[in-house]
């Protein structure tokens, strides 16, 4: 029997001081070894997840928002669909940020993910996110140059300005209501030249490749830097990090539901308790219905 409640503790974390990449293996399956047990657990975890999210749009107090960031190929996508699976669509939104619009430059920086949260009774994610603003806009340079911010405002400290930003703004959803749960899928570079290989050799999968990938994945040590220097600098209790393993996908899905699921369970979601009085009125509407 997997126990999801000890597999979403071993990748979380709350407090990222001394956090090194390094020492987390994109290939760890924890206890696992057996895929098809690891199936089955996700099966059952998708389960549990529809029932919450039932409660958690019944109830209408709580919101929550899962961020996914990882390197091209890790599996974002196919995560999302596979834990996401058994959810009424009514109570879930997804929003995936690609390359920032002409008109979402002319704001600061939160302001385009800001205008996606989910409302209270829903699940919200966010395939990339703000997140993009300490690690695409730190590796390239030039990027940080076309965000039309005052020359005077961008110094030495603008990325400890956005962390401080950013973890701010967590903290403040979190005051209000949000449930936050961070993602990284940490895929490792030889499995990604794996999967960008898969792509190029399979016709169906040519559209999922970009050259610009090849590019990217030249920079991976700086990217590694960003990502380990964001999880150090933005973990929190109210707003943990979760490091997931990635060059096993059935793996991957499994352990980023374990956290989910043990996550919304503190919530004390439950159905609404009808008010008195109100069972009368039930009772006689049942019998006018049956009286029909």
């Amino acid at each position: 029997m997997v126990k999801l409640g000890k597999l979403a503790k071993r990748y979380r974390i709350e407090d990222g001081e001394g956090f090194r990449l390094k020492d987390w293996d994109p290939g760890d399956t924890a206890w696992l070894d057996d895929k098809l047990v690891a199936e089955e657990a996700l099966a059952d975890s998708v389960a549990q997840l529809a029932e919450m999210q039932d409660k958690l749009y019944a109830q209408d107090h709580w919101s929550v928002l899962l961020i996914f960031q990882a390197m091209d190929a890790a599996g974002k996508d196919s995560t999302i669909k596979h834990v996401m699976s058994g959810i009424n669509p009514q109570g879930c939104q997804v929003t995936a940020f690609k390359q920032p619009s002409a008109e979402e430059l002319d704001h600061d920086f939160m302001w385009r993910t800001t205008r996606h949260l989910p409302e209270r009774g829903r699940i919200g994610i966010f395939n990339r996110s703000y997140y993009e603003e300490v690690l695409v806009v730190r590796v390239h340079s030039g990027v940080l140059g076309n965000q039309r911010i005052p020359p005077k405002l961008v110094t030495k400290k603008i990325w400890k300005e956005r962390y401080e930003d950013i973890g701010a703004f967590e903290r403040y959803l979190a005051r209000n209501g949000t449930l936050v749960l961070k993602f990284f899928l940490n895929v490792s570079r030889e499995e990604q030249k794996k999967r960008f290989l898969d792509r190029l050799n399979e016709p169906e999968k040519h559209w999922k490749f970009q050259p610009s990938d090849v590019a990217e994945r030249q920079l991976w040590p700086d990217y590694m830097k960003a990502y380990e220097e964001m999880i150090r600098a933005t973990s929190a209790p109210h707003a943990p990090w979760h490091v997931i393993p990635a060059d096993n996908k059935w793996f991957t899905r499994l352990a980023v539901a374990a956290a989910i699921v043990d996550a919304m369970d503190g919530l004390d979601l439950a159905y609404p308790k009808v008010e008195p009085g109100i069972s009368e009125k039930l009772q006689a509407a049942r019998a006018a219905l049956e009286n029909e």
